[in-house]
């Protein structure tokens, strides 16, 4: 050994003085508690200034800034600035709001640091039950399997890949899909474009998931449906999949799952229920009948960084076939073998259930938030987030300067400021502005949509903390700027 190899110091990332970082650590955690306890005095939402998106543009750091001085720069730059998701007048797209419980669990298990594709360590042993709860709340075959994945998007994807290999009539996994009839997947035209995009990347192709008209609630079309399948195999084509909406992104329309799964038993299809926020309704016993059906999907997607309140990101897939879920996913590697005993042992390996190998920890935040609230608390908000929707859309009922556009079975309205104009395009240039007004000023933050050609301001209320007075705020914020600005439109 040289003399130089034997008197090299050896460097590491752990800090020098454990110290000083366990007091900064102690303060990131009183600040961010801080932050969580006084949102309610914030904006809703606001915009970057020019010089902090400029500070993101500084060179690569090549000698050491400290974590004290870097993390100044986050409560300087970064943390004014959020997404907003964590405001209780945070109602755009479907965001959860997260907890403060979830975000400490999330710190556990980032020093924890576990890598989730397999072997035997307690984490494994964390998503296993937290499969195995979430199952139960929802009312789901106890011996399906599940995985835990980033979001709905994904979830679908896996759900899908099932649906391909299993329904297409050859072996898909080892022949490919060269030279083979075009497999087909249907949905409604309400259907999340996850779907599509899942179905692109399964060598379907765009043409190969197929749009379905709705009726006049948007829920899917049954007869357009069956016409469409009986088309399909006319010309050649190979229908595996039916998707089920339980709650659209667009207004939260649920279709008839029980239909659909009659539907799909009769024609030999796989029956897939995107959930992504309007599953968790199944947790509820007044709001389960509403999506009834969904427990004899032969896959289901939903996410838990919704409706369930927990930190992103963490969405669920599970899978009624076990059997199936593992053999399309499943690829050996001598350098993953498992073993009987050691290290390489364990009950299951989650590497089999999805494209992902390297797989964070994202069991713990929900293991915790279930057992810091149970489910019985979970039941109330959920019902809370319901109840005040429907609140918000008898508010809009009530008063004739403003219109619903759409039901709202679950959790989400649209609406629009209408007035006296009757001209769409007028309607449409005002209500954007009005969104834009409440979005900027960081009054509230809702997003937006277009039904049957009509824009609408939308609030998709997944939000733990939102009160009956933040709806009333709303309502009255969106009257006061739609008879300001109409004169002007």
């Amino acid at each position: 050994m040289s003399t130089t190899a034997a008197t090299k110091v050896e460097e590491t990332l752990d800090p020098q003085d454990w110290s000083e970082l366990r007091k900064l650590g102690h303060q990131m955690v009183d600040d961010m508690l801080a932050y969580l306890e006084d949102i309610r005095e914030r904006p809703a939402w606001q915009p970057l200034p020019a010089e902090v998106k400029a500070s993101f543009k500084s060179p690569l750091p090549l000698e050491p800034q400290g974590a004290e001085s870097t993390y100044q720069d986050f409560k300087r730059n970064v943390l004014p600035f959020p997404l907003g998701n964590i405001h209780p007048r945070h109602w755009a797209w479907v965001n959860g709001t997260g907890t403060p419980g979830g975000m400490l669990a999330d710190m556990l298990a980032s020093g924890m640091n576990s890598n989730l594709h397999g072997a035997d360590h307690a984490a494994i042993y964390v998503e296993q039950q937290v499969l195995s709860w979430l199952k139960e709340a929802l009312g789901y075959p106890a011996e399906a399997s599940g995985l835990l994945v980033t979001g709905g998007s994904m979830a679908n994807f896996v759900g899908l890949a099932v649906a391909r290999n299993v329904k297409a009539g050859w072996d898909v996994k080892r022949a490919g899909l060269a030279n083979s009839p075009s497999l087909v997947v249907y949905c409604s035209a309400e259907t999340h474009n996850s779907v599509q995009k899942a179905g692109e990347a399964l060598g379907l192709g765009t043409e190969g998931v197929r749009y379905i008209e709705t009726d006049k609630n948007f829920r899917i079309n049954a007869e357009s449906l069956r016409t469409a399948v009986a088309a399909d195999r006319k010309a050649g084509k190979v229908p595996i999949c039916v998707v089920g909406n339980a709650g659209t992104v667009n207004s939260g329309a649920i279709d008839d799952l029980n239909a659909l799964a009659d539907f799909c038993a009769s024609e030999n299809l796989w029956f897939h229920v995107d959930g992504a926020f309007g599953a968790v309704a199944a947790i509820s016993p007044v709001l389960r009948p509403l999506v009834r059906g969904m427990e004899r999907a032969d896959s289901v997607a939903f996410d838990l960084h919704k409706w369930m309140y927990v930190p992103y990101d963490i969405g669920c897939v599970l899978v009624r076939s076990e059997e199936s879920h593992r053999a399309t996913f499943s690829a050996q590697a001598s350098y993953l073998d498992k073993q009987t005993r050691g290290l390489a042992g364990g009950p299951i390996w989650f590497k089999e259930y999805g494209l992902e190998l390297s797989r964070c920890a994202r069991a713990l935040k929900a293991w915790f938030s279930l057992k810091e609230h149970g489910l019985r608390k979970y039941q109330t908000q959920v019902e809370q987030n319901v109840a005040q929707t429907k609140y918000l859309v008898e508010m809009v009922q009530a008063d004739q300067r403003l219109e619903l556009l759409a039901p709202a079975p679950l959790n989400v309205a649209c609406f629009r400021f209408r007035g006296g104009i009757n001209d769409e395009a007028t309607l449409t240039a005002l209500n954007k502005e009005i969104l834009l007004r409440l979005q900027e000023s960081g009054a509230a933050a809702p997003s937006s949509t277009t039904l049957g050609g009509r824009f609408a301001i939308r609030v998709a209320n997944v939000n733990h903390r939102s009160r009956r007075e933040d709806f009333e705020y709303l309502i009255s914020e969106v009257i006061r700027l739609g008879e300001e600005l109409a004169p002007e439109i």
